[in-house]
């Protein structure tokens, strides 16, 4: 028998583990459920850890039940434990104890990579997260992260002010942002414009030191459930695969667009005053 020897620099590239810590959204736009799909899409094998449980579908959040804060610790030390783990996605927390549980159990791992979205508000208006956590989620969660992606509300919030209302506020904001973050290299804002009113969108991407901007058009659709997740998602998983974080980052804003724009070519809001998900597979699934 002849048998032919691999050498390293023939062998296959290993498929990064991306693992989602969020809540679940029984409809699938928005949350876990979501971001495995994001995973999926670009080329990464997704884990999740199930943070809250919803009650919810595209038009209202009518329920949370949050695990006991024990078990969230458990799921991630077992994942952990096992898994090799190349980048990680944080979304819905829920409250404090469930911050503190996330924080505990990623604080010895030191991940390569982190995106924090720091969820507060669902698409219908719902709180998703509760007052007392977010000092803790400042205090413990953003020391750890490689990017946040808040959106405009979300910065408003964290920075207890006004929600920024152009781009010239957004600019400081997103200096302000980062000051929260920790002092050392390759720590990320990723403020999110989608909030801006008019047509003509950015997203600003800073490091402390050079900003970047993201600009696109508004696309006309109500079918945008789940696009701050999709997107921090979609970030997570090219983190590993790309050099910089600004690529993994442009390349995630154009993947959302594309995700967006082929949104109504789904069905899954019942009614019209629902807001539907995003078509994560716009790139694998043939048009309609």
């Amino acid at each position: 028998m002849i048998t032919h020897s691999v050498s390293p620099s023939s062998a296959p590239r290993a498929i990064p583990n991306v693992v989602s810590i969020a809540g679940i959204d029984p409809s699938g736009g928005a949350g876990l459920f979501a971001d495995l799909k994001a995973f999926s899409a670009l080329g990464v094998y997704g884990c999740g850890v199930v943070a809250a449980l919803t009650a919810q579908n595209t038009r209202a959040v009518t329920g949370v039940h949050l695990p006991p804060n024990d078990f969230i610790r458990l799921q991630l030390d077992t994942l952990f434990d096992d898994v090799p783990i190349a980048s990680a996605k944080i979304g819905m927390l829920g409250n404090a104890g469930v911050v503190r549980a996330v924080a505990d159990g990623l604080y010895t791992r030191r991940l390569p990579h982190l995106v924090l979205d720091p969820v507060m508000i669902a698409k219908s208006g719902d709180a998703l997260l509760a007052d007392d956590a977010i000092a803790l989620l400042l205090e413990a969660i953003f020391p750890l992260a490689t990017l946040i992606t808040p959106n405009l509300p979300e910065a408003g919030v964290l920075l207890r002010e006004r929600a920024p209302e152009s781009v010239r506020e957004m600019r400081r904001a997103a200096e302000k942002l980062r000051e929260l973050l920790s002092h050392s290299d390759e720590r990320w804002v990723l403020l999110k414009g989608g909030h801006l009113p008019g047509d003509d969108l950015v997203d600003l991407l800073f490091d402390g030191d050079k900003m970047y901007e993201l600009p696109s058009r508004r696309i006309a659709t109500r079918h945008t459930h789940g696009t701050g997740c999709s997107y921090s998602a979609a970030i997570a998983a090219l983190l590993p695969q790309r050099d910089h974080v600004p690529s993994a980052v442009r390349e995630a804003h154009a993947w959302l667009a594309r995700a967006i724009a082929r949104a109504d070519e789904l069905a899954v809001a019942g009614s019209p005053a629902g807001h539907g998900p995003v078509h994560h597979f716009h790139a694998l699934w043939p048009t309609r």
